[in-house]
């Protein structure tokens, strides 16, 4: 039923033909004159809104819904003369699908550096799928909707993915030690990831419910030389192998006290030093490794790892965002009062949106840790 006839209440009701519409609008141009006792039905996984003279009256959930508003029929027509028959009581209802909107993408448009502590500087590239659904529908219409007539996810689908990769970039800044160890680290990554969007989402009445990383892969000149690096392991097993094999022909010479077996002692006499050098040398390299730095918990002072953002056994945070002018309590970055001596916090206000990076000036979010464009850290 349409929403400016003159006699007949209006039955709004809306029905998602395509599974990509997140919001439809009634009417779709313009407003309407919604007369008194008009039925809105909204059904399950579904929300409605009901705006009347500019603001939203109430949101309803699944039924059937009376609606109030002072359009009389004939007699509104009547009453609107003076505007032209045009009443000024106007009213317009949201449909909000409230399903879990899945499959959505994201990636790297381009490129984006990073510091790999065995291969320097590359830059790589990274794409996933994510689902994601509305929790707070009256937030999501004022905050992205607006008076659009319709929305759907190609319509924040690209907005959204440059977030989750502007985080991405943050979270592989901290984590990323080296692209050689990254199999395996895509659950725990996305977890992570996840966890850090939360709030990115929430903003605009969202809820990431889901996040995965398909790949992340550098250009062809960095796979070639990972590739080159398995060589070089390679060669080491094969050098490991060649001196068990001398080490047995020693033992077999050893027992044969003919000549050949002097020839072949004499030969080991000349191998043996070579041996011993590079058995030394791993042994030392070995011992080199092992003494990796280490740190203190400043809160339960025991030891932990030198790269190490929380302390394993107290969750402590060791990187330091900001801290408690009473006490010196490392906190959050939101936090509004000290977790150890409970003194308020005291927040800066700041109007800056973006920041830009001082070494390329690429533009970054405002608590971007890393450069999307240089890998610097800002």
């Amino acid at each position: 039923m349409g929403t400016n006839n003159i006699i007949f209440l209006e039955i709004l009701e809306w029905f998602d033909q395509t599974g990509n519409e997140m919001v439809q609008r009634i009417p779709e141009s313009g407003s309407g004159e919604i007369k008194l006792g008009a039925q809105m039905i909204v059904r399950e996984n579904q929300a409605g809104i009901f705006f009347y003279n500019g603001k939203a009256v109430h949101v309803f959930g699944p039924g059937r819904h009376t609606l109030k508003t002072r359009n009389i029929p004939i007699l509104n027509k009547i009453m609107a003369i003076p505007w032209g028959l045009s009443s000024p009581l106007r009213a317009e209802a949201y449909f909000i699908n409230m399903k879990i909107f899945a499959n959505l993408k994201w990636g790297t448009r381009d490129p984006v550096a990073f510091k790999d502590s065995e291969l320097g500087l590359i830059r790589l590239r990274a794409f996933g799928i994510f689902n994601v659904r509305v929790i707070q529908p009256l937030l999501f219409v004022n905050s992205l909707i607006g008076t659009m007539q319709a929305f759907t996810t190609a319509n924040i689908e690209d907005y959204l993915g440059q977030v989750i990769v502007s985080r991405l970039n943050d979270f592989m800044g901290e984590n990323l030690d080296t692209i050689l160890n990254l199999p395996g680290k895509y659950d725990e990554w996305a977890d992570g990831l996840q966890k850090k969007l939360t709030k990115d989402f929430s903003r605009f009445g969202l809820d990431l419910t889901s996040l995965y990383i398909n790949s992340i892969t550098p250009p062809q000149e960095v796979q070639k030389m990972m590739d080159d690096k398995s060589k070089l392991g390679l060669f080491d097993d094969l050098n490991k192998l060649m001196q068990l094999k001398a080490a047995s022909a020693m033992e077999k010479a050893a027992e044969n006290p003919g000549t050949a077996g002097q020839g072949m002692g004499m030969g080991m006499g000349f191998m043996m030093p070579s041996m011993i050098s590079n058995m030394f040398n791993a042994k030392t390299a070995e011992k080199s490794n092992s003494s990796l730095p280490k740190q203190e918990c400043p809160d339960c002072k025991k030891t932990i790892p030198g790269d190490a953002g929380f302390c394993p056994y107290c969750g402590h945070q060791i990187m330091v965002l900001t801290q408690c002018q009473s006490c010196g309590k490392n906190l959050s970055l939101n936090a509004k009062f000290c977790s150890r001596c409970g003194v308020k916090v005291e927040q800066k206000q700041t109007k800056q949106k973006n920041q830009f990076c001082s070494k390329c000036g690429a533009e970054n979010l405002l608590d971007s840790n890393f450069c999307n464009g240089c890998g610097e850290k800002l």
